[in-house]
């Protein structure tokens, strides 16, 4: 490997006052303005796009309006040489059931996934140090308190998921969706920008049921209230573990100033990293899917009043 020139590793080192105010403003979150809380059997559907026009537009006849919502308690994600517990992860979207095709799947304005943060063990010295490369070490000198030093991981939306299978979820051993995410990595001295996986390139993880899950029927009102008569059903799936090792992920970018340290992360924590050397586990994982029980007896109406019903449940 090619020594860093003496005028880089000043360069770079010059910037580390500057990127740790950077990251101490932080991005806005995807969610800051809180979900709304919905009525009884609504609770699950916080994020789903009702107002989309796609959903909007579904007449009942040709295309069905569904929702659904997939949250699981914890789990682990390894990608190459580096494994990470992470905490609850929420999974919401609209579905639009053709009756000419497969469906189409509409995800909210913040992004399909929401996934809480979760730290990278051993930090910025784990991912990065011991080094022999000059400009490394002098990093690894100066990571002196735990705020340079943590590295804190979260998976993101990468575009709308695709290839939904609604009997994959109610049974086991089968791909259920395609999500296609990326993996921000927050740093003072990474920087901003730091990502495994793009929106051009993203890591696409298809989840599966080790074993098949409970199922459940649900009928209710359109505000949500249980009622055995009621216009509206919910599919219940739960406490399913599922999991998924097939996915490949590609290098980092975007790490430190111009991405100077996008090789350092790749180099130890082993990335790009092929398929099946990576692997996904979600703990107690649970989906509903929520819709009118007779669409066809709406029709033309059945995305305006799928709409109308979920905005008559918020609390």
């Amino acid at each position: 490997m090619r020594p860093v020139s003496t005028r880089l590793r000043a360069g770079l080192l010059a910037t580390c006052t500057a990127l740790t105010a950077l990251a101490a403003t932080g991005p806005a979150s995807a969610d800051a303005q809180a979900a709304p809380q919905l009525n009884g059997a609504w609770g699950p559907f916080t994020r789903c796009p009702v107002d989309a026009p796609a959903m909007l537009a579904a007449d009942g006849r040709i295309d069905i309006v569904q929702c659904i919502a997939s949250h699981a308690a914890s789990g682990s994600i390894k990608l190459g040489s580096t494994e990470v517990v992470t905490g609850a992860s929420d999974l919401q979207l609209g579905v639009v059931q053709h009756t000419t095709g497969a469906p189409t799947l509409v995800a909210p304005a913040g992004g399909a996934l929401i996934a809480d943060s979760a730290d990278i063990p051993g930090g910025l010295l784990g991912l990065m140090c011991p080094s022999d490369i000059p400009v490394i070490s002098d990093i690894c000198r100066g990571i002196t308190n735990a705020t340079l030093n943590r590295v804190v991981a979260t998976v993101e939306s990468a575009g709308t998921p695709s290839d939904f299978n609604l009997t994959a979820g109610a049974t086991s051993g089968q791909p259920i969706i395609a999500i296609p995410v990326r993996i921000h990595l927050q740093n003072p001295l990474l920087g901003g920008s730091c990502y495994i996986g793009s929106a051009a390139h993203p890591v696409v993880l298809r989840p599966q049921n080790v074993t098949a899950p409970t199922l459940g029927i649900q009928r209710f009102d359109g505000n949500g209230t249980a009622n055995t008569a009621g216009v509206m059903n919910r599919l219940s799936l739960v406490d399913a573990s599922q999991t998924d090792t097939t996915f490949a992920v590609p290098g980092a970018s975007g790490c430190g100033l111009a991405g100077m340290l996008d090789w350092a992360v790749n180099l130890k924590t082993g990335l790009p990293s092929a398929a099946g050397k990576n692997s996904v586990v979600l703990n107690s994982a649970s989906t509903y899917l929520a819709g009118l029980r007779a669409p066809g007896t709406v029709v033309p109406n059945n995305g305006k009043l799928l709409s109308e019903y979920w905005h008559s449940a918020v609390r």
